[in-house]
């Protein structure tokens, strides 16, 4: 007897084949100053409502974090996608040498058992959603921003993660 996706199954599900292969997202946290937002390299693992992110605790965004956990992860490619949801820093070195690779020694200047290696784990709650590669929906698109008429043509989807 096959089993029936949730709601919630089939948002992660949707949410998943859209940001498949996109290995750069801009995580955007909110500082003293405002909103402050930086490309960050997604974790290669499939997307279960978590994003994971590697980073290191002398950094802005980890004081932001800490500080307030509301964040935005949002993803560009053949569509776009807006992640809301809540961050915090996970220092399990078992995750960090799972999540860990070679480019990150170099990038980071560190090993994944440095103690000044964090994980950023991004607990999603909504994401938004336009899908591209249609004619119709770039012409609608179009016409929306120059007019305002076609407003009910469905371009954009929010869907709950949580």
């Amino acid at each position: 007897m096959k089993e029936e996706m949730t709601d919630r199954d089939q948002a992660i599900q949707k949410v998943r084949e859209l940001i498949k292969g996109i290995d750069t997202a801009m995580l955007t946290t909110i500082s003293s100053e405002g909103l402050v937002s930086r490309p960050m390299k997604t974790q290669e693992i499939e997307f279960d409502g978590d994003l994971w992110f590697v980073t290191m605790k002398d950094t802005g965004k980890f004081d932001e974090i800490r500080d307030n956990p509301s964040v935005n992860v949002s993803y560009a490619g053949q569509s776009y996608v807006s992640i809301r949801g809540s961050a915090e820093c996970v220092e399990d070195l078992q995750k960090k040498k799972e999540y860990w690779n070679k480019a990150y020694e170099k990038l980071l200047h560190a090993s994944y058992d440095d103690p000044n290696v964090v994980l950023i784990k991004v607990n999603a709650e909504t994401a938004e959603y336009w899908e591209s590669g249609s004619v119709i929906k770039s012409v609608k698109l179009l016409l929306h921003q120059l007019t305002g008429a076609g407003g009910d043509s469905k371009l954009n989807e929010t869907v709950q993660l949580k």
